[in-house]
């Protein structure tokens, strides 16, 4: 009887040598792709064109991700391409970018994820801030946190909305892991937990089991708190772990947020919105013109749903100015230019106080 030979093993050198191959001719690929993207910065810089082109970017992104690249992760597919399109525009420049500072917030967590390390910088105590920022023309965009998965919207962030003339022109989704930081030797030791007040509700059920009685002291931002932290033996901060490099404290505590699918939407503001990318949503607030009569609400909602719009999202907020009146905010599928969001948008202009279009951007990738 013949016996059958085994299969001869796989040469690693071989492979190995077969991936400094491809690494070889990817970064020839990614030295290509740099000119190419110097060439375009020069060609925006003869016409006064901004350098950062977000809708651009957000097409090449869904791209990407609709091509695929075989066994390689979706997941990884975005994070190596957000990389190559963060380092490209370090490449360029000529863009300046508000946000709530200081470093070392989600918002500057988001901003970098957004724009990369080539924009001028602008950091602002407060969320009204980036938006006089970018409304006097110290910054040509802003980042805000818009709405949080476990807390829900940011006031601060609609009323700016509400108030001004800039609209959304892009979104982002960053999960958020907060630590606990300080210097204090034990968690018995803390007296005091400094952070945002959005930060310290997102962990109110870890801090009530863990340092029960620690003073809660609110912050404007994340990064603020490391740096009441910093100063504090008996204090501690809830921020990003970027925070806790920036300046200089040690990690007491990881991921203490309370619910682990913990995400925050933010936005970028700007004077124009985004142009129509085919997968796009709109934001919109309306006063109801008879909110008190029966059914005003259904009845304006239904005209949103007879033109063929889902919507996806909606909130009340107090009507400034009129006790007990209410404006809604409301995300639905589809840019404002697409003709049955515009149907929609005319429907309502005809049964509501008013109408404000707070913008139309391309939708997150997924």
């Amino acid at each position: 009887m013949t016996q059958r030979s085994k299969p001869s093993p796989p040469d690693l050198d071989a492979l190995r040598e077969g991936i400094d191959s491809v690494d070889t001719r990817l970064l020839a690929l990614l030295a290509e792709r740099a000119d190419l993207v110097a060439e375009i910065a020069e060609a925006k810089r003869r016409t006064g064109k901004l350098t950062v082109d977000p809708e651009r970017e957000n097409l090449l992104l869904q791209k990407v991700l609709d091509k695929g690249a075989g066994r390689f992760p979706r997941e990884a597919i975005l994070a190596v391409f957000r990389a190559i399109m963060s380092a490209s525009v370090s490449l360029q420049s000529g863009v300046s970018v508000a946000y709530l500072g200081p470093a070392g917030t989600f918002s500057h967590h988001a901003a970098r994820t957004l724009f990369g390390y080539a924009p001028r910088y602008v950091e602002t105590a407060t969320i009204e801030g980036v938006f006089d920022a970018v409304s006097k023309g110290s910054a040509h965009y802003g980042v805000v946190p818009f709405e949080n998965s476990t807390e829900g919207s940011i006031a601060s962030a609609i009323e700016g909305l509400l108030e001004g003339e800039l609209k959304i022109r892009r979104e982002v989704v960053i999960a958020i892991e907060h630590c606990l930081m300080g210097h204090a030797a034990s968690l018995s030791d803390i007296e005091r937990v400094y952070s945002h007040p959005q930060a310290l509700a997102q962990c109110r059920d870890w801090l009530h089991r863990n340092v029960p009685r620690a003073q809660l002291v609110q912050t404007h931002s994340t990064a603020a708190a490391a740096r009441e932290a910093r100063g504090d033996l008996a204090g501690s901060a809830i921020a990003s772990a970027i925070a806790s490099e920036i300046h200089g404290l040690p990690i007491l505590a990881e991921r203490i947020q309370d619910h682990h699918q913990n995400e925050t939407r933010f936005v970028m503001i700007a004077r124009e919105d985004g142009r129509p990318t085919g997968d796009d949503k709109t934001t919109l607030a309306f006063a109801i013109r008879d909110d008190r009569s029966r059914g005003s609400l259904r009845r304006t909602l239904t005209l949103i749903e007879d033109a063929g719009v889902n919507l996806t999202r909606i909130e009340s907020r107090p009507h400034r100015g009129d006790a007990w009146r209410y404006v809604f905010v409301i995300d639905v599928e589809g840019h404002r230019d697409d003709e049955r969001v515009a149907n929609a948008i005319a429907e309502l202009e005809q049964s509501c106080d008013f109408v404000d279009v707070l913008g139309s951007y391309p939708r997150y990738p997924r």
